[in-house]
């Protein structure tokens, strides 16, 4: 059923990237572990265990990676190739386990970040002889200078790292600005460095030059002075991290996050770069949870925030940021709204890609610098789109053919209205003079300007390049694709929907500010209607026929029709009850009032208490006559379902007259012999509106009004909410497409036979004869497992053996987060999957499905899941990764001889005079010794883990070769 996810993972914790893989992981707080490479190229696992990805490390030259999770337990991953395909699975797992105060470095690999304990190190190394190298703690302190403030306690260790150069040397980060660079070997400290910053009271940082400097830098010559770099001169917030990159020809890129004025930027989230004397300040939006750089140049700055994924061309002038395939934000700023278009023609498709190219300019014109794997998916078979509306006023386009889901197109609808926002206004700009200059820099923006600009509904026809989109506010835009900038000013048709009546009083936001001056429309989607509904509340219901230029929307106080060839309104429904007082209060108000309910409750009273009056009167005889008519109707009833009992809503119920759905048809209306264009609206009491469309010819179409006359009315007897309307041509297949015929894309509907309307509520499914409007058949879902509708849909179910045959099916959501599949025109329940979490009230009604039987829906704000129903369209990742030509094979892991564990722990027990506990993983051996701490690219070793003993003072690390 799930197939793929889009977007950017909710709440990453961790990054990894693999240089010889050329491989991206991002870990997550949910415990899912996500691989990315060339665009189409994913992978994605997920731990048992729910916590949070703390560590994510690849091993060099290997398809195998490892996690450290919050609590503390370690895993092994690898890319297992099976049937020409890489999957990622889970290969290893253990849990360092201890009492409180125990210390745990990180196990493996390129580096242990921070270990917060104040259990000052005792490293080993066990090489394949298992004899281990002890750092003593008594050498460490001795070396330690006389006049260091924190001699008698070192406090926690910050950090460690390998020295590039010398995987043999190791230093030491503690906390008060001591740093100890010990020899394993002659099991010795080279040298001390001590930083005075807790004494200073400004900002410096002091930076330690080598030729492969890396964070916490080795120092090889004794002599070698310190320089300073002031980056201010108030107290600055701590440098999380730092990075100092070689070039081929001019001086080092200086890479750092942190660092910036305490008092003035402290709640900025920044990344510096320094190279010679161009200093950015990179400022992000949201927080950094961790960077590293592509070192062949070096090429990108890769920086991973809470909310998007960044990355930094280093090569070209100014450092633009790299467009990315993939990981894009789709919540840049809230969805609020979906809406998918298959099969998008050729001319369409280029056309929508041409303006996005044009919003790029600022981007680089480099290639995505993470290129590993093969993505071995077949080309897709047609171009699908993806729209969402977001908070802010806009509509994007995305590419949702392919398991990428590409940015191709922004559409603002802001720049109709007046707004607080001034439109010259650049995010990018920094202040002249600013230290440090900064410089913003991802697309993530979660504040919107107005929430009355946000969108609630979009509809686009492939065909003609007309699009639709409705707002909080009332207003409906109608947009037509144009490949020029134009300048035009956009008038506003007033619409009212209470049709002047009486009583009603709005008490919601008011109408959005149309611009009177012409406007400057960039190549795209360019407005040229508008359509303002009053009162202004949220369009519910929308939707378009552009072979007839008509639009039709709904609201919670009724419908209209607009003729936008000709810009006038048609005509005006208002489905307003006298009771629906909640309608009036606007979007932010869904509760009753007080006055109401009391009123329901003495009502409820005084029908229990004539009830029980009545229950008394001749109730013998009215029990005889009940038990008379039970056992004949036991006697002639057939074995069926058990239904549940379900009471009919009470009209005073609120927001009946809201508009749920609405539909153009052109079917039977007034008789069997003539077909005539018509509309059809849904409501939320269960009521069904069909008005019938009188056009004028072709010739005379600019000149002479439609008119519109009503001409059907459905009351539902339960009165629920009529969610979908549907015609059936007299084959009983869904009407086409408005201008698929014309395009031959679509057979003509059959227009020989009687035509049906299937009507779609909350609580069934009732097919209709057309034009008399009988009750034909009905399939019941509430009465059978209780749930509801809540999102609908018509689908091509194409065979997977065969490519001419395929057969049309509704596709359900219901409140329950199933999806069944309904037959057409029988309407007999096929199949039901479980899809959603029925507690995930937010990703039900986020749901939207294809013409093709698949469908998205929100797993987070900021990720789609993608599903499907058939097997004939499917798409997911079909990718492999292979080990690079010049890389070793893997290394062959050898389990220790019969009591090697036990040798070992007498062996430290024996150095350290501590009691050891117990070790977390089997011991094994590689093939090659290995260092403590050590992850160089030059060494054939696997990973290591480090174990502290029991004594949380003075405590001790195991290193070990897995």
């Amino acid at each position: 059923l799930y197939t793929v996810e889009h977007g950017f993972p909710h709440q990453p914790s961790a990054l990894g990237f693999s240089p010889s893989l050329q491989l991206l992981a991002i870990g997550t707080r949910s415990g899912a572990i996500k691989l990315y490479g060339a665009p189409g190229v994913e992978f994605m696992g997920l731990h048992e265990e729910n916590a949070a990805v703390t560590q994510v490390h690849f091993l060099p030259h290997q398809v195998e990676l490892v996690t450290l999770l919050d609590d503390n337990s370690l895993h092994m991953w690898t890319l297992r190739a099976h049937k020409g395909l890489s999957e990622l699975l889970e290969i290893g797992r253990f849990t360092l386990t201890g009492p409180p105060g125990t210390v745990y470095l990180t196990p493996f690999l390129r580096i242990t970040n921070k270990v917060d304990a104040p259990s000052p190190p005792f490293l080993f190394s066990l090489a394949p002889s298992c004899i281990p190298l002890l750092i003593v703690f008594l050498a460490l302190t001795s070396s330690v200078p006389d006049d260091y403030i924190g001699r008698r306690n070192l406090e926690h260790v910050e950090a460690l790292q390998e020295n590039p150069v010398n995987p043999n040397q190791v230093v030491i980060g503690y906390g008060r600005g001591l740093m100890v660079i010990w020899d394993l070997e002659t099991q010795r400290a080279v040298q001390n460095l001590i930083f005075l910053m807790v004494r200073m009271k400004s900002c410096m940082m002091y930076i330690i030059l080598s030729c492969l400097a890396l964070f916490l830098n080795f120092v090889h010559e004794a002599d070698n002075e310190l320089p300073l770099f002031f980056a201010g001169h108030f107290p600055c917030k701590a440098i999380s991290k730092i990075v100092q990159l070689p070039t081929a020809n001019g001086p080092p890129f200086l890479v750092f996050s942190g660092g910036m004025p305490r008092a003035s930027y402290g709640d900025r989230h920044c990344i510096s770069v320094i190279h010679s004397k161009t200093h950015v300040a990179l400022d992000f939006t949201s927080r950094i949870i961790d960077f590293f750089v592509i070192r062949d140049g070096p090429h990108a700055l890769v920086v991973l925030v809470e909310e998007e994924l960044v990355v930094i061309d280093l090569q070209t002038e100014g450092w633009p940021v790299i467009q990315t395939p993939y990981l894009v934000p789709l919540h840049s700023s809230a969805i609020t709204c979906s809406h998918h278009v298959s099969s998008i023609p050729l001319k369409l498709w280029e056309r929508v890609i041409a303006a996005g190219e044009l919003q790029l300019t600022h981007y680089s014109k480099k290639p995505w610098p993470i290129t590993g794997g093969q993505n071995l998916a077949p080309d897709p078979p047609q171009r699908d789109l993806l729209l969402t509306g977001h908070e802010d006023g806009t509509v994007r386009f995305w590419d949702a053919s392919g398991v990428c889901l590409y940015p191709m197109y922004k559409l603002s609808t802001a720049g109709v209205f007046h707004t607080d926002t001034d439109p010259n206004d650049n995010m990018n700009q920094g202040t002249e003079g600013e230290w440090p200059p900064f410089r913003k820099v991802g697309c993530f923006d979660p504040y919107s300007d107005d929430p009355r600009l946000g969108i609630q509904k979009i509809h686009l026809c492939k065909y003609s390049g007309y699009l639709i989109v409705a707002g909080t506010a009332g207003q409906i835009l109608v947009l037509e694709l144009n490949d020029e900038e134009a300048e035009q000013t956009v008038e506003a048709k007033v619409v009212d929907l209470l049709q002047g009546q009486e009583g009603f009083r709005w008490k919601g936001h008011t109408r959005l500010d149309v611009r009177e001056e012409p406007v400057l429309f960039p190549p795209g989607f360019q407005p040229f209607a508008l359509v303002q509904c009053q009162p202004p509340a949220v369009v519910t219901a929308l939707t378009l026929h552009s072979e007839w230029k008509l639009v039709a929307f709904g609201t919670s106080h009724g419908f209209g029709l607009y003729d936008y060839q000709q810009k006038n309104n048609v005509f005006v429904k208002c489905t307003l009850n006298p009771s629906d007082q909640l309608a009036m209060e606007g979007p932010l108000s869904r509760v009753k009032s007080i006055k109401k309910s009391l009123r329901q409750s003495f009502r409820r009273i005084r029908r229990s208490r004539v009830s029980l009056r009545k229950h008394h009167v001749n109730n013998a005889a009215k029990l005889q006559e009940a038990n008379a008519r039970l056992e004949a109707e036991l006697a002639e009833m057939e074995l069926a379902p058990v239904q549940r009992k379900i009471e009919a809503r009470s009209s005073d119920d609120s927001f009946t007259g809201l508009v749920r759905t609405l539909y153009f048809a052109d079917t039977f209306l007034s008789d069997s012999s003539h077909n005539t264009p018509s509309l059809w609206a849904g409501t939320n009491g269960g009521s069904v509106f069909a008005y019938m469309l009188r056009l004028p010819p072709v010739e005379h179409r600019t000149d002479e009004p439609i008119t519109a006359h009503p001409a059907k009315e459905i009351q539902l007897m339960h009165r629920a909410p009529v969610v979908g309307i549907v015609v059936l041509d007299g084959h009983g297949a869904p009407l086409p497409e408005p201008l698929e015929v014309a395009h031959d894309l679509s057979r003509s509907p059959d227009m020989q036979g009687s035509h049906h309307l299937l009507v779609v509520s909350e609580e069934q499914f009732k097919v209709f004869t057309l034009p008399k409007v009988s009750a034909k058949m009905k399939l019941k879902l509430t009465a059978i497992d209780g749930s509801r509708v809540r999102r609908v849909g018509v689908a091509w179910f194409g065979s997977s053996r065969s490519e001419d045959y395929g057969e049309s099916g509704l596709v359900v959501l219901t409140n329950q987060g199933d999806v069944h599949v309904v037959s057409l025109p029988s309407v007999k329940m096929q199949v039901q999957y479980p899809c959603i979490r029925r507690e995930d009230v937010s990703g039900i009604a986020s749901c939207v499905f294809t013409k093709h039987g698949q469908g998205f829906y929100l797993i987070s704000p900021s990720e789609f899941e993608r599903f499907s129903l058939s097997t004939r369209c499917l798409v997911e990742p079909r990718c492999l990764v292979e080990l690079p030509a010049h890389s070793a094979s893997p290394t062959q892991h050898r389990p220790q001889p019969d009591g090697a564990t036990s040798l070992i722990n007498s062996n430290l027990e024996r150095l350290t005079g501590l009691p050891v506990c117990q070790l977390s993983a089997p011991i094994v051996t590689a093939d090659t010794p290995t260092s403590a701490i050590v992850q160089a690219e030059n060494l054939s070793c696997v990973c290591h883990m480090a174990v502290f003993t029991k004594q949380s003072s003075p405590g001790m690390i195991f290193i070990t070769s897995i």
